[in-house]
């Protein structure tokens, strides 16, 4: 086990103090953006943490954002706040933990459509359920939390995410999803537990994505299944993960921050082709970065000692 170098942590925590008075200084739009930064950082970060070092393409995200969101939708009005946001992440943890023990034998692209397919059934079974016993789909979410409220709880996610995605990563857990990404047959055959491994890891990015949901659900005030299961979130996610770097904890940022206020721009600007340019950009990432901006950075380091070691400086 690598030993563990606070200077993580502490650059993470004077980050969020330093991020913590911005929405007592900009204006609504300001305030919007940046909510929608926050909340893209954790997702993407929170999806890396499996997907990264597994190399398991997970489309299940929009189904755990989901869950989340109705749970508020469901709670927020019977339990204190303090109380519907455990009750999310717990939601997100049991049926990861279900779905995982059934799905995660699976491998390549059957486990990419699995995934994408567990979105959309529970999708149809919450339209089913809210049709046949509430005679409607759709409800109204009646939670006292301020857009400022929202931002200063979704900051707090993100120093969660990063410190859990932290420990992972200096611990044997972090170990042995590494040697899953290598190869899963040799981990397993170097005695690493892949299957609890890989349910573990996927509870803890399920349980995240959940309270992320949560969190956001006051924020749209009305919420249906298509809006808290909109696949097109899943891609969203994906993308700004790949762009930015998933091997690494903090490379989605990369990507989160360009995405995001592009993704904004195209919305208001292009909203009926608001998809197809989606698309575009999921094609120019795959094909441009295929190992995002770390990557990229890496390599050029990678020439640099490269050059350095070839062509080595004279002697004075």
């Amino acid at each position: 086990m690598r030993r563990r170098d606070p200077a993580v942590p502490i650059a993470v925590l004077v980050a969020a103090l330093a991020l913590a008075p911005l929405p007592l200084l900009l204006g609504p739009f300001w305030q919007s953006l940046l909510v929608n930064v926050l909340m893209y950082a954790a997702l993407a970060t929170a999806w890396a943490l499996f997907s990264g070092p597994t190399r398991y393409v997970s489309l299940a995200t929009a189904a755990f954002f989901g869950i989340g969101a109705y749970t508020t939708a469901f709670l927020g009005e019977a339990l204190p706040l303090p109380l519907v946001y455990p009750a999310a992440a717990l939601a997100g943890a049991v049926v990861a933990a279900v779905v995982g023990l059934s799905t995660l034998r699976l491998s390549g692209v059957y486990f990419v459509i699995f995934t994408f397919g567990l979105a959309e059934l529970i999708r149809q079974l919450v339209t089913y359920a809210e049709a046949r016993l509430g005679g409607t789909v759709g409800r109204f979410v009646f939670v006292d939390v301020t857009p400022r409220g929202i931002y200063w709880l979704l900051l707090a996610v993100c120093v969660l995410v990063f410190l859990v995605g932290w420990w992972i990563g200096r611990s044997r857990l972090g170990w042995a999803l590494r040697a899953i990404g290598d190869d899963e047959i040799a981990a397993r055959h170097c005695g690493v537990d892949t299957t609890r491994t890989k349910v573990a890891v996927f509870a803890i990015s399920a349980t995240l994505i959940s309270l992320v949901g949560a969190i956001m659900a006051p924020r749209w005030t009305y919420i249906d299944p298509a809006i808290a299961f909109n696949p097109i979130l899943s891609f969203q996610v994906l993308i700004m993960a790949l762009l930015g770097g998933a091997g690494r904890l903090f490379g989605p940022l990369l990507g989160v921050v360009p995405l995001a206020v592009l993704f904004e721009l195209l919305q208001a600007n292009f909203p009926n082709a608001f998809s197809v340019l989606l698309g575009l950009v999921f094609l120019g990432v795959v094909y441009l970065l295929p190992r995002g901006v770390v990557g990229l950075i890496e390599q050029g380091r990678g020439a640099l000692r490269l050059a350095r070691r070839t062509h080595p400086r004279p002697a004075a």
